[in-house]
């Protein structure tokens, strides 16, 4: 978990940083649970954050990123969808219905669940939390409203819920100005379930629902005053590269990473094992990626670890002294003249 990090090294360092902080890395993470599908011990994670801007429009942003990283890998608004939602909203409505604040957490648990659980085990949850039978009925409809007018219809009328909606509203403005709406959904079921998020919240997941969300974030602006002596807002996702590869293995878009090696220097005689050096060290300063033998290998054991290492070409010495390059894909060879300098 790199959110907390994130938040001591901004707080000492908070005078010094332009606001707002605009930050992200890719760390190796681990888990202390049982393996799963889309869910391993150990990953990466391409972790996003913006700190210092309470503005919806940094809610937009992220969310605009996290879509155009699904952009970048071929995907479409048919293959990925984000779903957004907001917690002040959540419990904006839970106030309107009567539910108690101290039911929250047990309320939000079930809301989560809707989509993943029968729905006679959530109202049996939400009976248990002591909410209502008619809002009991309300909260599991939330499913079924996916726009901002159908939720100022259900929900209207409460201040708490009419300030939320309208910054909803704007931030869907700021999504089709930024020309990612096309891929967001209106979702309140989706809750987060760390209990340091405190306004709009957001999960990407394919489209098909076969995978577990391929992203999960939202806005958390108590967390560095709870850790700190810095009270700045806060709000960012995190991006985990097992489902995202299992889902792009699955569209057919998973890049195939072939070693980028431009020649592998081979040679006849084990005599020319030094010269086989020299040639190496000419071609890399020239910029070129190089291998060869490590040890006096037969040429064609040599040229037959060139091809399984994904060599363009082989530079090989002959007998006679003389350079030839090899073109692995055409079998075509050539004279080769080594680069000056």
């Amino acid at each position: 978990e790199m959110t907390p990090t994130l938040a001591r090294m901004v707080s000492a360092k908070a005078n010094a940083l332009r606001k707002p902080v605009r930050w992200f890395s890719m760390p190796q993470l681990f888990r202390y649970e049982r393996q799963q599908r889309g869910r391993l011990r150990e990953h990466f994670q391409l972790n996003v954050d913006i700190v210092g801007e309470p503005d919806v429009s940094a809610d937009a942003e992220l969310i605009a990123v996290a879509v155009e990283c699904m952009r970048v890998f071929g995907l479409g608004p048919r293959d990925v969808r984000a779903r957004v939602s907001d917690r002040r909203l959540l419990h904006g409505i839970l106030a309107r219905l009567g539910v108690r604040e101290s039911s929250a957490g047990t309320v939000f648990a079930a809301i989560d669940k809707l989509d993943r659980q029968p729905l006679d085990v959530s109202r049996n949850k939400l009976r248990a939390a002591e909410v209502p039978d008619d809002a009991v009925e309300q909260l599991v409809g939330l499913q079924k409203i996916d726009s901002v007018d159908a939720l100022r219809a259900a929900f209207g009328g409460h201040p708490q819920v009419d300030g939320t909606l309208a910054t909803l509203a704007t931030l869907m403005e700021h999504l089709r100005a930024l020309g990612v709406d096309d891929w967001v959904d209106i979702d309140l079921t989706i809750v987060r379930g760390l209990a340091y998020y405190t306004g709009i919240v957001f999960e990407l997941f394919d489209a098909s629902g076969e995978f577990r969300a391929i992203c999960g974030g939202g806005r958390y602006d108590n967390l560095l005053a709870s850790l700190t002596n810095v009270d700045l807002p806060a709000l960012g996702f995190g991006m985990g590269d097992v489902v995202l590869g299992e889902l792009l293995k699955a569209r057919g878009k998973l890049p195939e990473h072939a070693p980028a090696l431009d020649y592998w220097v081979a040679y006849e005689n084990a005599s020319q094992y030094a010269e086989a050096m020299r040639v190496a060290t000419v071609l890399r300063r020239s910029g070129s990626s190089v291998e060869y033998a490590l040890r006096p290998q037969q040429l064609g054991k040599q040229l037959d670890a060139a091809r399984k290492a994904g060599a363009t070409a082989a530079v090989i010495l002959r007998a006679d002294g003389t350079l030839r390059r090899k073109a692995f894909a055409s079998g075509a060879e050539e004279s080769f003249t080594l680069p000056h300098g």
